[in-house]
């Protein structure tokens, strides 16, 4: 078996696990909050962890069509999880922000989120837990 073998082999297991994570985060997402999608907890997230952008900001930074992000954005409107205010730079912009409802929300689903990961890692240890942790800021970054 030569390098590239063994690459492509943890390639390959990399991938479908990574895959399998992400229809476990999808399904998971819907049983906590069933009116809340993977992607409205990811857009609720950013608008806090940014303070509110525009609907373009959001798209942009997660590659999403902006049709997309429109029909997201109108849902969380609908449900009053977000509201939208005049750009104090430009009043032609409009910035979305987490409504109290919405913040409330975030930090319930984030919770119910947080003690699902802790109940799954349970059992390891904290040093394989703070390698995992490294592995996957690592990955993200790159």
């Amino acid at each position: 078996m030569t390098t590239g073998d063994v690459s492509d082999t943890a390639v390959e297991v990399i991938q479908r696990e990574m895959t399998a994570f992400a229809r476990r985060a999808r399904a998971s997402a819907g049983r906590m909050h069933p009116e809340l999608s993977l992607v409205s907890y990811t857009l609720l997230g950013h608008l806090e962890e940014s303070g509110g952008c525009r609907a373009t900001d959001l798209a942009a930074h997660y590659a999403l069509d902006k049709s997309t992000v429109s029909r997201q954005v109108a849902v969380l409107e609908r449900d009053q999880l977000i509201a939208r205010s005049p750009d104090p730079d430009d009043h032609r912009v409009q910035l979305l922000h987490l409504t109290d409802t919405g913040r409330r929300l975030l930090a319930q689903v984030t919770e119910r989120r947080r003690e699902v990961v802790r109940e799954r890692l349970a059992d390891w240890a904290e040093e394989d837990l703070e390698r995992f942790a490294g592995y996957l800021v690592r990955y993200n970054a790159g």
